[in-house]
């Protein structure tokens, strides 16, 4: 091949490779190829590139992905409602159908303008959640778009924000604790959490700043499709986020967590022994 040839080829290759060979698209996916709205319609506007959620006191609105998943890394880019936010949820998350369900969230809890937000993650399994931890971010949500990125795969779930992680949780089936094990659906929703999102559900939605919007971009998505329970195929590493390289995080990010758990996290579930006077198992790994 002509080098120059091969050199053109490769500049207008299809995927660029970021830390650790995590691949992402640079074509444009717009909205409506992988997802649809599936909540408050007249609550969105549809700009291809661009998805914006509001919500008034009539209703909040949501979307989510035509089909599910079984393993993969999921990414949205997000900018949360800004001035005064109280009371207001913006979500991304992960999620399965029917009971006893599945659930990855990611959850932006709104906050009186000039004070900061708190994101919160939760991992539920079979039905059972209760593993909130929250972060206070080191930068201001509502100022512009950021990453917001979970990494699942057989041994490990990690949420990011942007490139760094801020969670982990492991695959610890092996001592009976709940690991996700059916197919989830990827849903953003922009809705009303007055009871409980802003100081235990004490400060509540100032409706006078309404509506309230958040935006979000980057639709494709790098995941293994499946239907109700994993398909099998979802856990080869035919599928790089399956490679033994993301079983557990490298020493740069392993030193970016222990940073962000040291200095941002504001509450978790396994330190909070009123609840839990003896710490879940998975705590203990």
């Amino acid at each position: 091949m002509n080098s120059l040839i091969f050199i053109f080829l490769v500049v207008l290759a299809p995927h660029v490779v970021l830390s650790r060979g995590i691949k992402r698209s640079e074509e444009i996916t717009l909205f409506d190829q992988n997802y649809k709205v599936t909540w408050g319609g007249n609550h969105v506007i549809n700009q291809g590139k661009e998805i914006q959620l509001t919500m008034d006191n009539s209703s909040g609105s949501g979307f989510a992905s035509k089909i599910n998943y079984g393993s993969g890394f999921f990414h949205m880019k997000i900018k949360v409602p800004g001035r005064n936010s109280a009371g207001v949820v913006t979500a991304y998350y992960l999620m399965s159908e029917g009971n006893n369900h599945d659930e990855l969230d990611f959850e932006f809890l709104g906050n009186i303008e000039g004070r900061p937000y708190s994101l919160q993650t939760n991992v539920w399994t079979n039905g059972e959640g209760g593993r909130e931890q929250r972060i206070q971010l080191w930068f201001d949500p509502t100022s512009n778009f950021y990453e917001y990125k979970i990494l699942w795969n057989q041994h490990q779930i990690v949420f990011y924000v942007d490139n760094i992680p801020i969670r982990v949780y492991k695959n610890n089936s092996n001592i009976r604790v709940g690991y996700i094990t059916k197919a989830m659906q990827i849903q953003a929703s922009l809705w009303n959490g007055e009871d409980w999102a802003t100081d235990g559900g004490k400060t509540k939605i100032n409706w006078t700043y309404a509506p309230f919007k958040a935006n979000f971009q980057g639709f494709d998505i790098s995941g293994c499709q499946s239907q109700t329970l994993i398909d099998p195929n979802c856990v080869s590493d035919h599928f790089w986020w399956n490679n033994k390289s993301y079983w557990q995080l490298d020493s740069t990010s392993q030193k970016q967590y222990e940073n962000v758990k040291k200095n941002y996290v504001t509450y978790d579930y396994c330190k909070d022994r009123h609840r839990y006077p003896t710490p879940p198992k998975e705590c203990l790994h």
